[in-house]
């Protein structure tokens, strides 16, 4: 994968919090520090859209015709199976 300069513009809290994380030793420069944003930004989105997605596929299975307790009993059904495996 090759890489793209680009060039950014910061506060100067934001790059003087940016100078904190690479003196600590969390990054090895303003670089990584910014490509770790990225991936985690990326990361979160991913979890957004499945969790989403979830929710319409909730709202697309239409209303359940099972009892609270039904529905408790499966997922219980569900959790006990998983620790089996």
């Amino acid at each position: 994968m090759g890489l793209i300069k680009k060039s950014i513009t910061v506060t100067e809290k934001q790059n003087e919090w940016i100078k904190s994380r690479i003196s600590f030793g969390d990054y090895g420069n303003d670089s990584e520090y910014l490509r770790d944003l990225i991936r985690r930004d990326k990361a979160e989105n991913q979890k957004l859209i499945a969790l989403q997605q979830a929710i319409q596929d909730g709202i697309d299975s239409g209303i359940s015709n099972d009892s609270i307790e039904d529905i408790m009993d499966a997922v219980d059904m569900e959790l006990n199976r998983n620790e089996q495996v």
